[in-house]
């Protein structure tokens, strides 16, 4: 009998070796992986273990809080704090609402215009933020000199008040713009808006709509990634608010080090816990959520909402 066409492609030729049994892939050692993380997790957490102990324990009276309860009183915490929350939001706001339209017009009309655009919002990193806010300060004296008898005296005094400085929202803005740019490119570079926004269109949708509906549900982690970027700037950013004289909750730390140096490390330490509570939210707001606008379908369900022939 002759042998079946599986049988003789099963049987290994004359003169000829059987095949070698696959080598076994060795496994690279968990041991390294945790000695890494180990050390990483040291390098971060043992400082700030051991300005936790220094807030809490004095040498020969024990263990007291007394430096993280003397805060609610403290002359100018409150008000600090909420000054920076404030300036972040208005940082986030304005640099989303300069990024957002023009990235977007540049991928739909002028894609030659794209290294122009990166390049001017690359140029903050470029220049120092001493050499920015000694351009602002100059400015800053310059207006009422030449502008006193102009209505935009008023304006030059209003961008300066102390309750409000909306020249420290400015020069975020300027400083936190390639960190807006990168986040927003990257998101705009794995959607195809222009298909999306042509769909839209022509079903009749606005151009507001088609930006609010359509083209930012699909940014939702990019928005977020540089809300989550502009936030920790500004909360930490020291060098162009005290040069202006103006007093975030950066420079309060720092205005109460020499005084309060306990209550400045625990002030410190509360800064990271509420800096990670607030990026933590951003980024948790970031996710698409089952059944959001702009998430995709799980296999399943794409397959189920797919008709057979028999049905069409």
């Amino acid at each position: 009998m002759t042998p079946t066409v599986r049988e003789a492609d099963q049987e290994p030729a004359k003169g000829t070796a059987p095949p070698a049994a696959p080598a076994r892939t060795r496994r690279r050692p968990r041991v390294w992986r945790g000695a890494v993380l180990g050390l990483g997790g040291a390098y971060f957490l043992i400082p700030l273990i051991a300005s936790f102990v220094f807030t809490v324990h004095t040498p020969g009276q024990g263990v007291s809080f007394e430096a993280y309860t003397a805060l609610i009183s403290a002359d100018g915490f409150t008000e600090s704090l909420l000054l920076s929350l404030g300036l972040a939001a208005a940082t986030i706001a304005l640099a989303l609402l300069l990024a957002v339209p023009a990235l977007v017009a540049v991928r739909l009309g002028a894609p030659r215009l794209g290294p122009v655009v990166e390049v001017m919002c690359m140029l903050p990193l470029v220049v120092p933020p001493i050499a920015l806010v000694t351009g602002i300060s100059t400015v800053l004296r310059w207006g009422p000199d030449h502008l006193s008898r102009t209505p935009l005296y008023q304006t030059f005094l209003a961008v300066q008040d102390e309750n409000f400085p909306v020249v420290l929202v400015l020069a975020y803005t300027v400083m936190a713009l390639p960190f807006v740019y990168r986040s927003l490119d990257a998101g705009l570079r794995a959607v195809d808006v222009p298909t999306l926004v042509e769909a839209a269109r022509n079903c009749g949708a606005s151009w507001f709509h088609v930006m609010l509906r359509v083209v930012l549900p699909n940014l939702r982690s990019s928005l977020a990634g540089a809300a989550f970027l502009t936030l920790a700037l500004v909360l930490g950013e020291f060098t162009i608010a005290s040069l202006l004289g103006f007093r975030p909750f950066a420079v309060w730390i720092v205005s109460i080090s020499g005084a309060h140096a306990r209550m400045s490390v625990a002030v410190s330490l509360l800064s990271l816990v509420i800096t990670w509570l607030l990026l933590l939210a951003l980024s948790r707001a970031g996710t698409a959520q089952a059944g959001a606008p702009g998430t995709a379908r799980s296999p399943r369900t794409a397959r189920g909402s797919r008709t057979s022939p028999k049905e069409s």
